[in-house]
């Protein structure tokens, strides 16, 4: 699954920067996450290094994009041409 960050969100800045796909960015009112660029940090590190750094744990699994690992390593592949 791809991750989203709820309405929770205050707006700290720690995440955008841990983020390995650039899938973090400023949305209207809080951070939000690019499902098409999210692959929970797979193929970088062993956990979503976001959610590791939120100070308000506000940064969820995404429901709306269900992926499987397998899913999730074949986007960080074709994401960073790595194979």
């Amino acid at each position: 699954m791809a991750l989203i960050i709820t309405d929770e969100c205050i707006n700290c800045d720690v995440c955008e920067p841990e983020c390995p796909n650039g899938a973090i960015s400023q949305g209207d009112a809080t951070y939000v996450i690019d499902p098409a660029l999210c692959t929970e940090c797979v193929g970088h590190y062993e956990t979503s290094q976001c959610v590791e750094v939120c100070p308000v744990d506000c940064i969820i699994k995404d429901p709306n994009h269900e992926e499987s690992e397998a899913e999730l390593r074949a986007k960080f592949e074709r994401i960073t041409g790595a194979a």
